[in-house]
């Protein structure tokens, strides 16, 4: 299984992969911002949309593929202010049902803490479902709970649910500027 970091032209290639997972994703009830059932063109569009933040540098994507099928995904969102440039936000991890239980999960998340370091990056952070799959892949891999926020999103049925916080120091804090 191939995972790598995608540029925007990349990305724009496997758009109809990555939005198979979106929708499975989803579809499955995990809770990555959409409502179920998602539309495949919602989901198109969506990715479509992430190519212009990876092209201004504002997004990191990483993708894994078996073959020619696309079975996770990882991205890493990156501040454009002065005062946070030593952080970033880890969104949309997302491993394919298939794929699930052979350490894709924590491969994608590892590639996107390694790189985050080697760019500098000290602190990440991450919100997740409360009590979802996820949460354990995250303790598991040294990140640390920072609270938890009732009502916080909806789930892939409509439902308000609580989110939790985490957060992961890679390095020692770096001084701004």
């Amino acid at each position: 299984m191939m995972v790598g970091r995608v540029d925007e032209h990349r990305l724009t290639g496997l758009l109809e992969g990555l939005a198979d997972l979106l929708t499975e994703t989803v579809d499955g009830g995990a809770s990555v911002g959409f409502l179920a059932p998602l539309d495949r063109a919602e989901a198109v569009a969506w990715w479509r949309g992430r190519a212009a933040a990876v092209a201004t540098g504002r997004l990191a994507v990483w993708v894994a593929c078996e073959g020619e099928r696309v079975t996770g995904t990882v991205s890493l969102a990156l501040p454009d202010k002065p005062n946070s440039r030593h952080r970033a936000e880890l969104v949309t991890l997302m491993v394919s049902r298939t794929a699930r239980g052979r350490g894709l999960g924590r491969g994608l998340l590892t590639a996107a803490e390694e790189a985050a370091a080697a760019a500098g990056i000290t602190l990440l952070h991450l919100d997740t479902e409360t009590g979802s799959p996820a949460e354990r892949l995250y303790r598991s891999a040294g990140w640390t709970r920072a609270g938890t926020i009732p009502d916080y999103a909806a789930d892939p049925g409509g439902e308000l649910r609580p989110t939790t916080l985490y957060f992961k120091q890679l390095g020692p804090p770096a001084a701004a500027g």
